[in-house]
């Protein structure tokens, strides 16, 4: 599942990620300088508890819409010569990556600079979650936010969309109460009802 246009390409992939072929989509003539973020976030503890794997869950549509929004505002803002940024769903084993941010540019500072934002502002605003689940007897998965530090909450079968939104934001308020409708209207635009995101396979 993947949006590219004007040097952009955002993708959500269950696949693991190839560094090689998205290095190549942002190289360019015009470029002199290529900054990649590779994020194994699949590390081996957190809170000093042992994980075993994440997996990573998303509504794609809506995902998809926000990853080339950051893309493109952050290409433009730093003046860069294109821009990928391609997140992994499904289960991730240990040490694998679960996240590429790829960007070009004439020079080195911009690259760095767009690079650095773009990585920022999906940890803020893309609509992905991850399971994290421990190795141990007794251990059960946790949903948390795809963010930096923030431990999620227990999901219980049957608690539905509000468990899931307060995974999203490690707590509940009205972020979360947001972004569910976002998701909602989301759904309902990719149904027939003037979605304009353009999905590939």
């Amino acid at each position: 599942m993947f949006r590219e246009e004007d040097s952009i390409r955002v993708e959500l992939t269950y696949s693991p990620l190839s560094i090689t072929a998205n290095t190549n989509f942002v190289k360019s003539p015009k470029a002199g300088a290529v900054v990649m973020f590779a994020g194994c976030t699949t590390r081996d503890s957190f809170n000093d508890l042992p994980v075993k794997s994440l997996t990573y869950q998303s509504y794609p549509p809506l995902a998809l819409r926000t990853l080339f929004s950051i893309a493109s505002e952050v290409k433009a803002k730093h003046d860069l010569t294109a821009i990928s940024i391609i997140h992994r769903l499904g289960t991730v084993p240990i040490g694998e990556e679960s996240i590429l941010i790829l960007a070009s540019s004439s020079h080195r500072h911009p690259a760095f600079a767009g690079a650095s934002e773009a990585l920022e502002l999906t940890k803020e605003k893309a609509e992905v979650w991850k399971l994290e689940e421990f190795a141990g007897e007794g251990m059960e998965g946790v949903w948390r936010a795809n963010r930096d530090g923030v431990m999620g909450v227990k999901m219980e079968k049957g608690d539905g969309e509000e468990a899931v939104s307060q995974a999203n934001t490690g707590g509940g308020g009205e972020d979360v109460r947001g972004r569910a409708e976002g998701a909602k209207a989301a759904e309902k635009a990719a149904d027939g009802e003037g979605a304009d995101v353009s999905v590939g396979d």
